[in-house]
């Protein structure tokens, strides 16, 4: 035992509190982490070299959690301006000078790596907005729809430039849960949604040929069964097929002799609903949600107005990368492209959602210090 300010704690409740560490989401990201590996594992047909790379991934996902844990919520107010200058910048520089991969120009070489500046875009627009908005009292006013609206809309179009949808719908949602949360009134509700069911025709007019084909499988998979609808019809079978207790984990048919595309990362969800059944997706739904009440939670007794924004965006974005996942992977929404969070393979979603996380920490580290 360790004797703090006159109370007793434990060595690791110590070390918790020194990493200023939230010990509830840590544990409920620990056995998520987990449990993306286990199921990756057999995603990946028993992949040991991919198990590690994930592992190491992981591992470099956690220290940046760690690092942003130790900054101020002070410190990532002062840098939110600046951090989303920078990434629109880097958005712009992809459109010049981007490096080009399965027909799409979303990277940056840097010689010895390459990343997704929309990625940042992921973080730099909600600390952006609530950086705007937690200078202004009370709910936000048409001036202040306008500004945030363009802070929201101009990284999102340059990153459906790219061509990237899934990650513009994400940016896009984590500013505009931000608005959500600053108290926007019903009525704005209802005309942001007349505009946006205006825009449709607009929207549609500036999609690819194969966005249009993805929208256009989500009503009729069965008209392109080899085609376009191969991923939703064969990630249907594998979820119908596990049943209400699954068929065992590594015993995946659809999976294990390849019917299923994508296995290891948009559609590891199938993979997952297949070998653990209806009861182990309940359990995995609730896990979230778990994570997902544990941020707001946090948010809600943040100190001050930019934190509470912030750390609610993130946690509702977290939610939104799951239901989104989910969605399209059971044929409810369109592909798009967006991983289930801390399950499929990759790294740079999953460092991001690392990060996202440690600004929940710092959040949540920064209450005690005020009440010690």
């Amino acid at each position: 035992m360790i004797s703090v300010t006159g109370r007793e704690m434990s060595v690791s409740q110590w070390a918790l509190r020194s990493l200023r560490l939230d010990s509830v989401l840590l544990v409920l990201l620990s056995i998520l982490l987990l449990l993306g590996l286990a199921v990756l594992f057999s995603a990946t047909g028993e992949s040991v070299v991919a198990l590690e790379r994930q592992v190491m991934r992981i591992g470099l996902g956690v220290a940046a959690m760690l690092l942003v844990a130790q900054v101020s919520m002070h410190a990532l107010r002062a840098i939110s301006p600046w951090l989303f200058v920078a990434g629109v910048l880097l958005l712009l520089a992809v459109m010049w000078v981007g490096d080009v991969g399965k027909g799409a120009q979303r990277w940056l070489d840097l010689g010895f790596m390459r990343f997704q500046p929309s990625e940042i875009m992921k973080l730099a627009v909600p600390m952006m907005v609530a950086w705007y908005l937690s200078q202004r009292d009370g709910r936000p006013r048409f001036r202040d729809l306008v500004v945030t609206a363009a802070l929201i809309l101009a990284p999102v179009y340059l990153i459906m430039q790219q061509p990237d949808l899934g990650t513009s719908m994400l940016v896009g949602a984590a500013g505009f849960l931000v608005i959500f949360l600053a108290g926007l009134g019903w009525r704005w509700f209802v005309g942001l949604g007349f505009t946006a069911a205006a825009a449709i025709p607009i929207l549609w007019s500036q999609m690819l040929d194969y966005q249009r084909q993805r929208v256009l499988t989500l009503f009729n998979p069965e008209s392109d069964p080899l085609g376009a609808g191969y991923h939703i019809i064969q990630s249907k079978i594998a979820i119908g097929s596990g049943g209400l207790y699954g068929k065992g984990w590594l015993n995946g048919t659809q999976s294990q002799l390849e019917f299923l595309p994508e296995r290891s990362t948009d559609f590891i969800f199938a993979v997952y609903a297949e070998e653990f059944g209806f009861i182990g997706v309940a359990l995995l739904l609730l896990l979230y949600f778990a994570i997902v009440a544990r941020g707001l939670w946090i948010a809600a007794l943040a100190q001050d107005r930019y934190a509470r924004l912030l750390g609610g965006s993130i946690s509702l974005t977290f939610a939104v990368y799951m239901v989104v996942n989910i969605g399209m992977v059971t044929g409810l929404l369109p592909v798009v492209g967006v991983p289930l969070p801390l399950v499929s393979y990759g790294g740079t979603s999953l460092v991001t959602l690392m990060v996202a996380f440690g600004i929940l920490m710092s959040i949540a580290s920064q209450k005690r210090l005020v009440n010690r």
